[in-house]
């Protein structure tokens, strides 16, 4: 179950193991990831060379009717893009176009400030997109991402106008030192979608956080599913559905 409003208190916790009451973030990740398998490929390869010459492989999911508004959507770590096919699917039978990319490597940069650099990949797939008049619809892209991929696709929006909405599942205010609160405030009146499960701690008190913006485009959901990120997505079909329909309205979908 969630709910809508950041301005209730985050729904009581049912008891649940110790184990899970004890969670820190890399601890959250760690077990997740390894819980659940990518799943299988689908949707059509795309390749995407950034300004800097590097290469971001993708999976394009298509909308019926097109010109239609596009969401990009950005893993956690250690986890490809296939993990956001069923969320990919369900966007493109709801007449948005998804593009799944995958981050620029799987473990985390040795130089922390390359780290930094990551959500430039999120730049690149937005262009890419955007210069496609013919398939997405002007002004109309979207960006969700989940952990790490969330704490980017901050850093992409506020850097980057073309970007209409963001939705973050399971960010934290700082991860390994991509810190979102200052952008997150540069991100401005845009609609934002925060999403965690009410077990994961430090996703929590980071939405609640940012979830202080009075903007009354901030809208928050909370899951009682014990998971994080992706892996949240793929074990609460309620959070799926609110992320299609927010970005179905954000977007204005017809």
């Amino acid at each position: 179950m969630s709910t809508p409003n950041p301005r209730l208190p985050i729904p009581k916790r049912p008891r649940v193991p110790l184990g899970v009451e004890s969670w820190t973030l890399g601890v959250v990740v760690a077990a997740l990831v390894t819980a659940a398998p990518p799943l299988a490929a689908a949707g059509r390869p795309v390749a995407i060379r950034a300004a800097d010459g590097r290469t971001t492989t993708g999976l394009m999911f298509d909308a019926r009717t097109r010109p239609a508004p596009a969401v990009v959507l950005v893993p956690m770590l250690g986890r490809p893009k296939e993990d956001w096919q069923m969320v990919a699917q369900q966007l493109a039978d709801a007449n948005l176009s998804a593009l799944a990319i995958d981050l620029p490597d799987t473990t985390l940069p040795a130089d922390p400030t390359e780290l930094l650099r990551w959500h430039e990949p999120i730049g690149a797939a937005v262009a890419y997109l955007a210069g496609r008049p013919a398939d997405v619809r002007p002004g109309a892209v979207g960006v969700a991402g989940a952990s790490l991929g969330a704490n980017l696709a901050v850093l992409a929006a506020a850097a980057d106008t073309a970007i209409r909405a963001i939705a973050l599942v399971s960010p934290s205010l700082d991860y390994r030192g991509v810190r979102i609160e200052l952008p997150f405030a540069q991100y401005g009146p845009r609609p934002a979608l925060l999403m965690a499960s009410v077990h994961d701690a430090f996703a929590t008190r980071s939405i609640r956080t940012l979830a202080q913006d009075a903007s009354s485009a901030r809208e928050v959901r909370w899951s009682n599913v014990p998971a994080h990120g992706t892996i949240l997505l793929a074990r609460d079909a309620e959070l799926v559905r609110a992320l299609v329909e927010w970005f179905q309205r954000t977007l204005s979908v017809n």
